[in-house]
């Protein structure tokens, strides 16, 4: 992932919230870190109605908007740096924040493919129905990157990378079987049948144990030749 600038201000999303400014961590107390996560989940400006409103769900209007103003009073400013830009009714990040979340993004839609990054997950430990949905968000943007990465890697011969985006795919998503497909897909590539087929019935009990269901007919496919007889939903291996 694109490293930030150095001396600046950064704010870290994915797999947990952490503030830091020269690399050294600022501390911010749990309100402040909602609204700094709201704004940069967003990416756009925010009204201080919606702000409050989302922030503080529980609060009335006015208390609400009372626990917004002294969240913004509360808020740090790392060598006298606003972290969030206000005009008139409307609020945004400043910015002098640069967010892990935007430049793994940024990566991304580049096709500079940092897995490791991308198997970061967006606040997991935080339950606000705005945090989920952008988790999501980014869950499916990953997986779908990630499956591209792995196809390209192997039309190219580049089997280990191949490799290592198809099964970050699928630790994202175990119950994805385009994921495994991909991986079984590289194995028969690199002249390893076995390793092709022991996958398979890894998803095959998997998918059975989960969900009571057989593997996709697109999955049963893939090693089908391998298995000696005609595909077949019913087989149990």
């Amino acid at each position: 992932m694109t490293s930030p600038r150095p001396g600046s201000t950064s704010l870290r999303l994915l797999n947990a919230f952490d503030l830091r400014h020269e690399e050294q961590p600022v501390r911010v107390c749990s309100s402040a870190q909602r609204l700094l996560a709201f704004l940069a989940l967003h990416q756009r400006t925010a009204h201080r109605r919606t702000l409050a409103a989302t922030l503080w769900p529980d609060l009335d209007d006015r208390s609400a908007a009372t626990r917004l103003r002294s969240t913004l009073w509360r808020l740090p400013s790392p060598d006298g740096s606003r972290l969030i830009d206000s005009e008139g009714g409307h609020m945004r990040l400043a910015p002098v924040l640069e967010v892990d979340l935007h430049l793994a993004e940024d990566d991304v839609l580049a096709e500079r493919l940092d897995i490791v990054q991308l198997c970061g997950e967006v606040l997991p430990e935080w339950d606000e129905p705005w945090v989920e949905a952008e988790r999501e968000r980014f869950r499916q943007l990953r997986l779908h990157r990630l499956e591209e990465a792995a196809d390209r890697a192997l039309s190219d011969g580049h089997h280990h990378l191949a490799l290592q985006a198809a099964l970050a795919a699928c630790a994202t998503e175990p119950l994805r079987e385009s994921a495994h497909r991909r991986v079984m897909e590289v194995h028969l590539a690199e002249g390893n049948p076995a390793e092709a087929l022991r996958h398979y019935h890894t998803v095959r009990r998997l998918l059975r144990d989960e969900l009571g269901l057989p593997p996709a007919h697109a999955t049963r496919a893939v090693i089908a030749h391998l298995l000696g007889r005609p595909v077949d939903a019913r087989s149990v291996g």
